[in-house]
């Protein structure tokens, strides 16, 4: 098979899945017969040729797709009126801090934010797949440790952790991630209707959260959870 054929098809399979498609599963398209460097090659060429067009060949966290440019987003927003889940400020706020800080127990989330954390909240980005338990402490209790999940990340459109929005100050860790989530989902919107109907829908994002319980205001120590300032 030729570059151009072998092209041809990477484009084909890309555009038909519904989900990323990592390098594992592109490969038995040709029957493990291109080596993961050649596959690599190819799928740096395709990008390059889709340079300047309305849709654009991105690496996530899980794989390979294609998807449409941010730009193009006022004009798809036309054929899909629907607007996107938002989610309460508990939320974002409890969701920024595992991202940042993981992995992390539902203990270092509270002395961040100074509130108790509802099962809810925990719960809405478990079901969202957002987050997940990678182990548990070794504590009294053995808490459990919480960690972003590949879907977050490509939800996001990111391929890593480091490609989260930097941090302009401590107080502003939920405000970091509460942008560029909420523009993801109203991109991603088509392909995320259906996971997000499984997540009731939440206050709005200034609102508190009503299983947010007022703790003690959090201690002088809990500085020590921000990641450091670039």
């Amino acid at each position: 098979m030729n570059t151009q054929d072998a092209k041809r098809v990477l484009e084909t399979a890309l555009i038909c899945a519904q989900q990323p498609l990592p390098l594992r599963e592109l490969r038995l398209l040709f029957d493990q017969q291109l080596g993961a460097d050649t596959l690599r090659a190819l799928l740096d060429e395709i990008a390059r040729d889709w340079q300047g067009r309305g849709v654009e060949l991105v690496t996530l966290a899980s794989g390979w797709r294609f998807q449409s440019r941010p730009e193009m987003q006022p004009y798809l927003a036309r054929l899909q009126p629907e607007k996107p889940p938002r989610y309460s400020r508990a939320v974002m706020e409890t969701l920024a801090i595992i991202a940042y800080r993981q992995p992390v127990t539902r203990g270092d989330i509270e002395d961040i934010r100074g509130v108790t954390v509802g099962t809810q909240v925990i719960r809405q980005l478990e079901e969202r797949g957002w987050i997940e338990v990678i182990g548990h402490r070794e504590a009294p209790g053995r808490p459990a440790l919480y960690a972003t999940t590949r879907q977050f990340l490509d939800d996001l459109g990111l391929a890593g952790l480091d490609g989260l929005p930097p941090l302009e100050a401590p107080g502003a860790l939920p405000q970091a991630l509460e942008s560029p989530l909420q523009a993801a989902l109203a991109q991603q919107l088509p392909l995320l209707d259906a996971a997000a109907d499984q997540v009731p829908a939440a206050a709005a994002i200034d609102a508190p959260a009503p299983d947010d319980t007022p703790t003690e205001p959090p201690p002088a120590h809990a500085a020590e959870h921000l990641p450091p300032q670039p």
